[in-house]
């Protein structure tokens, strides 16, 4: 290249990842919190058949649940873009995760401890998909229910998957959850 030409500006490789868990424990607000647009989201009304169905015991709150999926994206770099998306919690929409994870470098699992048993399915299914993951523990009210050590124990997770604390309202915290699993998946493909 000469001093006249102009380098050549690349776009930043778009890499996905998927936020996962278990019915409100926080994924739409991950994604909203960390998002450099404004996310997308499928968000419908809990009616009184869907309360019926979901329990609503440590989210009394909740008014409104994911039916497809959330979308956000961050740029972590001049090279490196995360496209992230977010899957809906409850089982009865599980159909969608195959579709929504496709390509996906990893996942962030999310667990609210005081319902630990709500993301079995999400840890289940990254593992069965061989799809390197975190699981982080939402600190719900500023505080979790178990330590890192009992919450891998109760999960039944190797010393392979990071455990990790953060606050889904906070985009620091997003960020350094999201950046456990991209380091990861980094490591894994030997990048």
């Amino acid at each position: 290249m000469t001093p006249t030409e102009p380098a050549t500006v690349r776009p930043p490789l778009p890499v996905k990842m998927v936020i996962s868990g278990g019915f409100g424990v926080g994924k739409t607000t991950t994604v909203g919190s960390i998002s450099e647009i404004e996310p997308l989201t499928t968000e419908a009304a809990i009616t009184e058949v869907a309360a019926g169905v979901d329990d609503l015991t440590h989210t009394p709150r909740k008014t409104t649940t994911t039916v497809a999926m959330d979308f956000g994206c961050l740029t972590i770099d001049p090279t490196l873009k995360l496209y992230l998306f977010g899957t809906p919690g409850q089982q009865r929409f599980g159909f969608m995760w195959d579709d929504i994870v496709e390509g996906a470098v990893g996942g962030l699992v999310i667990v609210d401890t005081r319902r630990l048993d709500d993301c079995y399915a999400a840890v289940d299914y990254f593992e069965h998909k061989g799809i390197p993951f975190a699981v982080a523990a939402n600190a719900f009210d500023g505080k979790v229910e178990h330590t890192l050590e009992e919450i891998r124990w109760a999960l039944d997770v190797g010393d392979g998957v990071p455990v990790v604390v953060f606050d889904a309202r906070e985009r620091g915290s997003v960020r350094d959850a999201l950046l456990v699993v991209l380091e990861l998946a980094l490591a894994r493909t030997g990048g």
